[in-house]
């Protein structure tokens, strides 16, 4: 689909998940569909720049926008991530995609059949939906 010569659909892209800080939502070694040049909403889970390592990709939810960009937080609460609450609002220029869905990958050295396949298909990819609910959330915090 092109818009005047453009193309108008944003690449998709593959992230990988490290650390607790997006549990029970996101595991350890989850493979992510990212979706990059989304639009973002609040309670979408996004890919972004470390505010102050803009080297490093963390995956976090989106929030609220505030004065400044995006607050974004991690859904493990337990979790000594680095989030808003360390580094303040993100600004909009560091938001990179949109995570659409996840999947676990296939465990290295297990059988292959048909069967395990179709088993790891029915629990290893889902969507990566949005929590409508994130005001909550914030005053849970």
């Amino acid at each position: 689909m092109t818009d005047q010569g453009r193309e108008t659909r944003a690449p998709l892209g593959v992230a990988e998940v490290t650390g607790p800080s997006m549990l029970p939502t996101l595991l350890q070694g989850d493979q992510l569909l990212v979706h990059y040049g989304a639009e973002f909403r609040p309670g979408d889970v996004a890919v972004l720049r470390h505010p102050l390592q803009q080297d490093l990709l963390i995956v976090k939810r989106l929030v609220e926008r505030r004065e400044g960009g995006w607050w974004v937080l991690g859904d493990n609460a337990h979790a000594e991530g680095v989030d808003s609450r360390a580094f303040g609002a993100v600004p909009e220029e560091l938001l990179l995609g949109r995570v659409r869905a996840r999947y676990r990958p296939i465990t290295p050295g297990r059988q292959r059949s048909a069967a395990v396949v179709l088993s790891w298909l029915a629990s290893a990819v889902r969507p990566v939906l949005s929590d409508r609910d994130v005001s909550r959330r914030l005053r849970a915090r």
